[in-house]
């Protein structure tokens, strides 16, 4: 069961969610590149028949290459603890769920947005964000009292 937002949760979180959607692209990024070192090495390895082969350095890459990618995963499952979905790592985009007019729908913010100012339907995605208006802001519900 997902856990669901009021508009002002939602916001109360953007802070935090931010620096954690930043962190998880630079190591993403972090990985990715030392994945294409680590590769570029094994490649030349193989051109030279293994001649002038550094140890130290390809296990040092490959030690970067294993951080990075469980820090990745540490990032990207704090972002999910809130309650939130990652929905697009390379532009940023987190969505909050939440009910409208009793149906399951998102909030939908993306990393430089200034706020959560859109939401779309769960099968809708980015190309179906709509604008938070009166209706929404008086008609939507996050969790619902015990």
């Amino acid at each position: 069961m997902s856990r669901y937002f009021r508009i002002e949760e939602a916001e109360r979180l953007l802070p935090d969610v931010q620096t954690a959607i930043e962190k998880a692209i630079r190591l993403r990024r972090e990985h990715e590149v030392s994945e294409r070192r680590l590769q570029q090495v094994l490649q030349r390895i193989t051109m030279l028949g293994g001649s002038f082969v550094d140890r130290d350095a390809i296990l040092a890459e490959r030690e970067r290459r294993d951080a990075s990618a469980v820090a990745f995963e540490a990032a990207i499952e704090s972002i999910h603890s809130y309650g939130c979905h990652v929905k697009d790592l390379d532009v940023g985009m987190i969505d909050f769920p939440t009910r409208l007019h009793g149906r399951e729908v998102l909030l939908c913010w993306k990393l430089g947005e200034n706020g959560i100012r859109w939401w779309h339907g769960v099968d809708e995605g980015f190309r179906g964000r709509k604008p938070i208006d009166d209706d929404f802001l008086a008609n939507h519900e996050g969790e619902r009292p015990s």
